[in-house]
């Protein structure tokens, strides 16, 4: 994480500044998610202190929980007031769907959570 927090951002946009350190976060949060609620290999006690102490995103796993969001890539992109016409991200729209091939989410570099593939 530090190295992400100190990586120069030389000719990089304001918000791929944050990307590398959003991708972090979501992979601590996703780690803690599965060992608890997929694999069982931690205790109920052990996750209540790990959230407690910020290690993993409460809101992000409690939305994981939810069906339609069990990819969602951050909670930036389901909040209609961060976006055009007072949507969700493009990055929650099913690849199929899209008329872009080949998308980006502004906020956190998301390249497609909504489906599968």
């Amino acid at each position: 994480m530090r190295e992400a927090e100190n990586d120069p951002h030389d000719g990089k946009r304001k918000c791929e500044t944050l990307w590398p350190i959003f991708k972090i976060a979501h992979q601590k949060s996703r780690y803690i998610f599965d060992l608890y609620h997929r694999r069982n290999e931690i205790s109920k006690e052990l996750y209540e202190f790990c959230l407690d102490q910020g290690y993993a995103d409460r809101n992000l796993i409690a939305k994981w929980k939810k069906p339609g969001y069990e990819r969602l890539c951050c909670l930036r992109c389901m909040q209609p007031r961060d976006h055009n016409f007072a949507t969700t991200c493009v990055c929650r729209v099913p690849k199929q769907l899209r008329e872009e091939k080949v998308i980006e989410c502004v906020h956190c570099g998301c390249k497609g959570c909504a489906s599968g593939d």
